[in-house]
């Protein structure tokens, strides 16, 4: 099992601070929030900086550990130049950058509805597909073509390319059991678990994490690692109890924990990095 942690906000200096420590503390990822411009439950505006120009700020200011945004929203994004920001990171980061793809926030994070861009899901997915599909051939370096329903590319060589090989980590969202969603989540590198029709908040048990990693050991036409992540909060209240949590879902077969705390103060969140992941 490997640990993440989400940034939830902060001034951009603040948010490489945090990176550092937790580097330093011991985990494996760092995560910064994908959106335009969101509101809370009570209607105010969410303090949000661009995940791309924070994570380059991360990559030169940390030397291990991986970087993501959590969650990238791609329908909303052009392929060729989300290939090009993704390549950019990839090298700055030495091949630490993990893509988290998602169909993006619902109803909207700012960059559908509102300025005019689809918002169902139907055409989201269309183009979330299209938008990978290309991003992951312009990511060879060599020449690539394509023509969808959304997009087309003539004949494009991007380089440098990446340096992850044969590319860039890719996790996808997938909604369990939902079968489109699963189908999607097959082709990439992992998945980052939803569960349909879940209560707000509520996370894959290990039962989930047992069948998702079934599914994809009888249905992934792939030998290539496949990462299975989830995640959520642990307060150190109860260390024993916290771990034993983790340790099943692990045993389960997922791979990442990503701890996520998104009502804490800054002070409280700084003290929850340098206690490190809840490792067993």
């Amino acid at each position: 099992m490997r640990y993440g942690i989400v940034i939830p906000g902060g001034e951009p200096t603040a948010q490489c601070e945090m990176a550092q420590a937790a580097e330093a503390a011991g985990w494996d990822g760092v995560f910064v929030p994908d959106g335009i411009a969101i509101q809370d439950f009570s209607g105010e505006p969410v303090a949000l900086f661009d995940p791309w120009v924070m994570l380059a700020a991360i990559a030169v200011k940390t030397q291990r550990i991986r970087m993501g945004p959590l969650i990238a929203a791609v329908p909303r994004r052009r392929p060729w130049k989300l290939a090009k920001e993704t390549g950019t990171l990839d090298r700055l980061s030495n091949g630490r950058l993990i893509l988290a793809a998602g169909l993006g926030a619902a109803p909207d994070d700012g960059g559908f509805s509102r300025v005019g861009e689809p918002a169902d899901l139907k055409t989201r997915a269309e183009l979330m597909d299209e938008c990978l599909a290309i991003v992951d051939g312009l990511w060879t370096g060599k020449p690539f073509s394509f023509t969808g329903k959304h997009y087309r590319v003539d004949k494009m060589i991007m380089v440098p390319p990446p340096v992850q090989k044969p590319r860039i980590l890719t996790w996808v969202v997938g909604v369990w059991p939902k079968v489109k969603s699963m189908n999607r989540i097959l082709r990439w590198d992992g998945i980052v678990v939803q569960k349909y029709k879940g209560e707000p908040g509520q996370k894959a048990d290990p039962e989930d994490i047992k069948a998702i990693r079934e599914f994809v050991e009888k249905y992934r036409n792939c030998s290539n690692p496949f990462d299975v992540v989830t995640g959520g909060r642990t307060p150190k209240k109860n260390p024993t109890s916290v771990v034993s949590h983790v340790k099943s879902l692990a045993d389960a077969g997922a791979t990442w924990w990503l701890e996520e705390m998104w009502s804490l103060s800054e002070k409280d969140f700084r003290r929850r990095i340098e206690q490190g992941p809840p490792a067993y």
